[in-house]
């Protein structure tokens, strides 16, 4: 526990959970790709070293995990989780994710934050959170991290509010969108039930909130100077074509399903180490 010291916030209570990172490594085997929701959610994890309270609400906080035989964190993936915006999806099924990427040497902070349906919730309240969320990494009494150490890295919606991030915190190290929604607009448009959410989220339709949708949209607003996003050709709730965004560099994983980009055994993530890599490099 003597290796978190460095960690303790100024102002909020933090809950160290004292043991965990004594677990043994978790395993995650090749697995074929266009992996299901459900695949996801059986995969084992290590629980998190420690839990941050960035606000008063009961959903702002963050869970950190700290890299495997590392004293300090000199290279932190912030992740902002999707599930269309909704309540119904917290952080739990990126557990594994967060697991993986720990054990490949980087610190990750993980953001819960108000989704549709929390009081506060949508657009701007979810904006705001991610944004609190992540200028509280500078407050943690003794943290020596930089904004160029920190990559912002969100999944679907979660992407979504990455991506608008990256505007907000312009010396972050780049920005990385897994099958990220780039364009609620035309999102908005598809049938889907997470496309369908988009309306939910900005609280009307783009046809009724056209000024209010410009504003929450990458496509309009512009995106941090050194933005990948990651796609799979085989992404059913978000399509490949929300890949196409000026000033990002998209990146092709064939065969790839929507939730491959949170299953450390898929060569989807394999694909993300590899551009983390490069990202801190």
């Amino acid at each position: 526990m003597s290796n978190l010291g460095y960690l303790l916030p100024r102002l909020f209570i933090c809950l160290i959970f004292t043991g965990s990172a004594l677990a043994a490594e978790q395993k995650y085997p090749p697995t074929p790709p266009n992996v299901k929701y459900g695949d996801v959610l059986a995969l084992p994890f290590r629980p998190a070293d420690a839990l941050y309270q960035y606000g008063e609400d009961v959903h702002q906080f963050a869970k950190l995990w700290l890299p495997a035989n590392a004293d300090e964190v000199s290279k932190l993936v912030v992740f902002i989780h999707g599930g269309c915006w909704l309540n119904q999806f917290d952080m739990a099924h990126t557990y594994p994710l967060a697991t993986a990427l720990s054990q490949s040497g980087y610190g990750v902070w993980s953001l819960e934050y108000r989704r549709t349906g929390d009081e506060g919730g949508g657009w701007p309240g979810s904006f705001e959170d991610i944004k609190d969320g992540i200028a509280y990494v500078s407050s943690l009494s003794g943290n020596s991290l930089s904004s160029a150490q920190l990559v912002i890295v969100g999944h679907s919606a979660g992407g979504h509010l990455a991506l608008l991030a990256g505007n907000e915190f312009p010396n972050v190290r780049s920005v990385i969108g897994l099958a990220a929604i780039s364009d609620i607009q035309t999102y908005s448009m598809g049938n889907n039930d997470c496309e369908t959410a988009t309306a939910l989220f900005m609280g009307g339709t783009f046809s009724e909130l056209p000024s209010l949708y410009r504003s929450a949209n990458p496509v309009d607003v512009g995106v941090h100077g050194e933005t990948t996003l990651l796609h799979g050709t085989a992404d059913s709730i978000v399509n490949i074509s929300q890949s196409n965004l000026t000033g990002a560099k998209a990146l092709v994983e064939e065969g790839a399903g929507h939730f491959d980009w949170v299953h450390p055994g898929t060569s989807a993530t394999t694909l993300l180490l590899k551009t983390l890599e490069e990202a801190f490099d």
